[in-house]
């Protein structure tokens, strides 16, 4: 969800719901991760048409309470965007329960990594050097990270290369 619009229509943009932990994001980042956790979260309590089929969800439709594993992620999100300054409304996300966690793969974390970089490296690109010596980004806390590829619903775009044809 991160990293595009919040447009209703499925195709108009690329959801992300980041399985790295927030405190990677920029500014930009964080608050289209907000947004965008909030729609998820309308879309799991079915108050939306919008997003309803998108693959990033099924993560947390496969728990056996979605909502309190969208509440989780998004407090999580919440907590970074309050030590940051923003003003985020904490009413907009529902009840905690203690103990909610999601599996996520070592390999989605590397690739969600580099497709952040991607993204730093034009938007953000002091951020961008920062984060770029970080080998390894932790995992958002709601996920549990065991061994694995990229996840089967994620959609691998090929990464433009760079000045000197590599990708970052």
């Amino acid at each position: 969800m991160a990293g595009g619009s919040s447009s209703s229509s499925l195709g108009a943009t690329q959801v992300r719901l980041w399985t790295l932990h927030p405190k990677y994001l920029d500014a930009r980042g964080l608050v289209a991760l907000w947004r965008e956790g909030l729609l998820a979260r309308a879309v799991l309590k079915r108050q939306t048409r919008g997003y309803r089929h998108h693959p990033q969800l099924a993560r947390f439709r496969a728990h056996s309470s979605p909502l309190a594993a969208i509440n989780a992620y998004l407090r999580v999100v919440l907590v970074e965007a309050q030590s940051r300054g923003f003003a985020f409304d904490h009413k907009k996300i529902g009840p905690l329960r203690q103990g909610v966690r999601l599996r996520a793969t070592r390999g989605q974390l590397a690739f969600e990594r580099q497709h952040l970089l991607r993204k730093l490296r034009v938007r953000s690109p002091q951020l961008y050097r920062r984060q770029r010596r970080i080998a390894a980004f932790e995992p958002h806390p709601l996920f549990r990270i065991v061994s694995g590829g990229v996840e089967v619903w994620e959609r691998i775009v090929p990464a433009a290369p760079n000045k000197r044809g590599r990708s970052p």
